[in-house]
């Protein structure tokens, strides 16, 4: 998407964080009500249409560029639409989990999709890359709707014993408070939850900062743009194949201080990448250490909400961080093609690292530092 975006339409930088802030405008607007029916539907299903409506927007993309039409805004509705059935898919995703596995194997559950996630990401972009190259960027987005309706289907195939929803009994206000309330009063979750909505506006406008950063003012081809996203990647894979033993060791709470930790510093190296020779090199070190930090966090901090929350609460507590979340990367994405556009990419990236340190420091400062998960 972003070899599309940058340059193939030719987009400013505005557009480029317009684009990138789309797929997540959908959790602003429906976030907070999806949670409130995922907690009163079947949540199998919910995921099965979710990967269907996925595809069939990406879908879209390809044939109105095949037919000579496809302009910033038209990519931007699609790009909407496949946001607002994330919204339901991935709050039916974090909510479905508990019912596979008991709770003392949650964090394992979660390095196991994070392992398979990391795997499809170390595989995908170096493929991505290559398939530009061969084929153009829309002929490879036809391979990524695809996977959505192979993801249906396998989702389809999963054995899973789901009770039966009681009936909504209250309006909708009331049961929206109610995931508000156990997201932002508990005394860990609450400060975890604003430490990475935080980290999510850092990481709206890193994402859009990069593609922007390597493609256009460090030269990086397609294939290597995709080999760098294969880096992250890999090891991603490799920092969620730990999470699980390190999250026993260390607990939950600590795991998630210290991955925070390191992505200040990912970020300054990205800053320096721009101003020495070997900056290739060091974009590639980089994005590694980031994806061994966000391999070992992302499995102990699902795990660590899953075992805090009740399961009649889930489907709202997930929408509702994950909507501020992303809304917040939206407005991350939105604010670095402004920053970049207006006060340059150097700018941008120092705007990264503060609010990465800054997610860090309410997460260190907060009791989760001395709790492991589990109480």
């Amino acid at each position: 998407m972003p070899v599309l975006v940058v340059q193939l339409l030719g987009a400013s930088p505005f557009e480029v964080g317009v684009v990138s802030a789309a797929q997540f405008v959908p959790y602003a607007v429906l976030g907070l009500f999806a949670g409130v029916y995922v907690d009163h539907w079947r949540r199998k299903p919910v995921l099965m249409w979710a990967s269907v409506g996925r595809a069939l927007s990406l879908g879209a993309v390809p044939i109105l560029w095949l037919v000579g039409v496809l302009q910033i805004w038209m990519l931007v509705i699609a790009l909407l639409a496949f946001g607002a059935f994330s919204v339901f898919g991935f709050a039916a995703t974090q909510s479905l989990l508990p019912r596979l596995v008991p709770s003392g194997q949650l964090v394992a559950a979660n390095a196991r999709l994070d392992q398979a996630y990391a795997a499809a990401q170390t595989l995908g972009p170096a493929m991505g890359g290559g398939l530009v190259g061969a084929l153009g960027a829309p002929a490879v987005i036809v391979v990524d709707a695809i996977s959505y309706l192979v993801e249906a289907a396998l989702i389809a195939s999963v054995h899973v014993s789901e009770p039966q929803p009681k009936p909504r009994t209250r309006n909708l206000h009331h049961e929206i408070a109610e995931g508000l309330k156990w997201t932002y009063r508990h005394r860990t979750l609450g400060p975890l939850a604003v430490s990475t909505h935080i980290w999510f506006l850092a990481s709206g406008t890193a994402m859009t900062a990069l593609s922007l950063v390597a493609l256009r003012s460090m030269g990086f081809t397609a294939y290597a743009f995709g080999i760098l996203l294969t880096v992250f990647g890999a090891t991603t894979l490799i920092g969620a194949s730990l999470a699980p033993s390190i999250g026993d060791r260390l607990g939950a709470g600590r795991v998630i201080i210290l991955a925070r930790a390191a992505y200040p510093l990912t970020w300054l190296l990205v800053a320096c990448a721009l101003e020495f020779s070997l900056g290739h090199a060091l974009m590639y070190v980089a994005l590694g250490l980031q994806g061994i930090a966000a391999g070992i966090e992302n499995a102990n901090e699902m795990g660590y909400w899953q075992t805090l929350t009740p399961d009649p609460l889930l489907g709202r507590v997930n929408a509702t961080r994950r909507s501020i979340n992303q809304t917040m990367a939206a407005l991350g994405a939105v604010l670095s093609g402004l920053c970049i556009g207006i006060f340059g990419e150097q700018f941008a990236l120092a705007t990264v690292v503060a609010g990465f340190a800054l997610a860090a420091a309410i997460a260190a400062s907060s009791p989760l530092r001395k709790h492991s998960g589990r109480e």
